[in-house]
């Protein structure tokens, strides 16, 4: 078969081959800038709830399973929503999706700010989090359609920054908020909510519209079907913990099954709509094996490291007895490490290509869970801690930017937006699972040494169940490394990048 994608040698000789440009036109940059710097806000929020979870635990009085959901919850409705972007994005501006995502996430701050009582505070997690649903899609959609292909890497290096500082700092910060505020949690909403009237107002004024919109009809039969599915699986999931500490009104197993079943019926609907071009949310970018080798690998990170982040704050406070404050800044180094890492990976990224940065990258996430799995004890030193959070930050780093850049990369332009909806819903899916595993194994772990509740828990039931919950995660990421090696840059992404940028 002739290759009709290669230049013949003639016309390489006569015709000069231009260099592509370096740097984006100032309306896409100011488009970029303003939409990173959202997606860090929200970003921010998502994880300063890990530190307080405990505080609100014990001045709420309710148990660690129920307190998960202040994560879950917002994990979920993310997973809800996201697949709505793929259609919302195609009709609406993207200064409107803008301010529609900000409208949303300030209105569900001040609800969590002034919640009374634990279910309204859960609320208000939800309307935070249909505003980020919006957001992230929004960003990952408008670097597909604005950033040249040769320059992708490096863009993706800079959103990396955010996706890892913010989560980084979160919790460092609220270890602050929380000593600043005499451990009343209402504060870090409080200190959220301005910050986020003053991107909304900034986004009205400066955000400019860098995308098409066109008439796309809304399949209601998807959205109730995806709604039911994705909010159905991961409530079973999350059950578990309850059912483990003996609280769950129904076996996991239950809404499990439902969500599985609706998400089928799901997946038929849209091989269905698909046929005439009409998929509410296109699979046939899973026909893409780079697509979907990278869709896995950020599942299984989003799995560890969410479940890390939930995790590793209960034992640091009721294991090992360390302050809010001394716990934020234990989880600041390894993500803090990757964000700054990753512009210097997109450029190596735009250079060698993924397989070089995500075999190795893969093999620290399996050792540093691995160390978590093996290491924690009633009498851990803070080093081996550190060193453990330090190696999953720098394997994060490794893994994230190659693969959103190959696996985005890879897809039609048409598909972008479906694309981005998949990658950001399956991301958090993945957070909510790693979140409600590990939750319930500590759980059980904890019970099978007598005990469900670590507000009363001795040091050594609850790194009982510590440590069942990080073997398990351990055992998750062997996979990866095999996967790793399927990994590959996209054919038309071969743009050579000049020395010295």
């Amino acid at each position: 078969m002739t290759d009709t994608t290669a230049p013949s040698n003639s016309s390489t000789a006569s015709t000069p081959v231009p260099m592509p440009a370096e740097r984006l036109d100032p309306r896409s940059r100011q488009a970029l800038v303003l939409l990173l710097a959202a997606v860090f806000v929200v970003f921010l929020n998502e994880t300063t709830m890990s530190v307080a979870i405990p505080t609100i635990i014990a001045d709420l009085g309710i148990t660690a399973a129920s307190g998960q959901w202040l994560t879950t919850a917002f994990a979920l409705t993310l997973a809800v929503v996201i697949p709505i972007t793929g259609w919302l994005l195609q009709r609406i501006s993207t200064r409107s999706a803008f301010i529609l995502a900000l409208s949303l996430f300030v209105v569900g701050t001040l609800i969590a700010a002034t919640a009374p009582v634990f279910g309204i505070l859960v609320a208000g997690r939800v309307v935070q989090a249909s505003g980020t649903a919006i957001m992230m899609p929004l960003m990952m959609t408008t670097v597909l359609t604005i950033v040249p292909m040769h320059m992708r890497g490096r863009i993706m290096g800079r959103i990396s920054i955010v996706m890892s500082v913010a989560p980084a700092v979160g919790p460092a910060i609220a270890g602050v908020l929380l000593q600043v505020f005499d451990d009343q949690w209402r504060g870090l909403f409080w200190v959220m909510l301005p910050i986020a009237v003053a991107m909304l107002i900034i986004g009205i004024v400066r955000v400019p519209n860098v995308s098409e919109t066109r008439r796309v009809p809304l399949d209601v039969l998807s959205v109730i079907l995806s709604a039911i599915g994705f909010s159905g699986f991961v409530y079973g999931l999350s059950s578990i913990g309850a059912a483990a500490e003996g609280g769950a009104a129904i076996s996991p197993v239950v809404p499990l099954a439902i969500g599985l079943v609706f998400l089928a019926l799901f997946a038929f609907r849209q091989f269905a709509l698909q046929r005439r071009d009409a998929a509410f949310l296109d699979l046939r970018t899973f026909q893409s094996r780079t697509f979907t080798v990278a869709v896995i690998m950020l599942a299984i990170g989003m799995l560890s490291l969410f479940g890390m982040v939930i995790l590793l704050p209960i034992y640091l406070q009721y294991a090992l007895n360390l302050e809010t404050t001394t716990i934020g800044l234990l989880l600041l180094p390894g993500p803090l490490l990757s964000g700054l890492l990753g512009p210097f990976i997109g450029r190596v990224y735009d250079r060698v290509g993924p397989r070089p940065l995500v075999i190795p990258g893969a093999i620290l996430l399996s050792a540093a869970l691995w160390m978590f799995a093996l290491g924690l004890g009633v009498a851990t030193p803070i080093w081996f801690i550190l060193v453990a959070n330090i190696t999953l930050g720098l394997s994060l780093g490794l893994l994230f930017t190659p693969l959103f850049s190959s696996g985005l990369g890879s897809l039609a332009p048409h598909l972008y937006s479906h694309g981005s909806a998949l990658v950001s819903t399956l991301q958090q899916v993945a957070g909510a699972a790693g979140t409600a595993i590990f939750v319930a194994l500590l759980a059980v772990g904890m019970a099978a040494a007598g005990e469900t509740d670590v507000t009363t828990a001795s040091a050594e039931q609850i790194v009982a169940g510590v440590h069942l919950a990080f073997l398990a995660g351990a055992f998750t990421t062997l996979p990866l490394i095999a996967v790793s090696f399927l990994v590959r840059k996209p054919a038309d992404a071969a743009a050579p990048v000049p020395a010295g940028h």
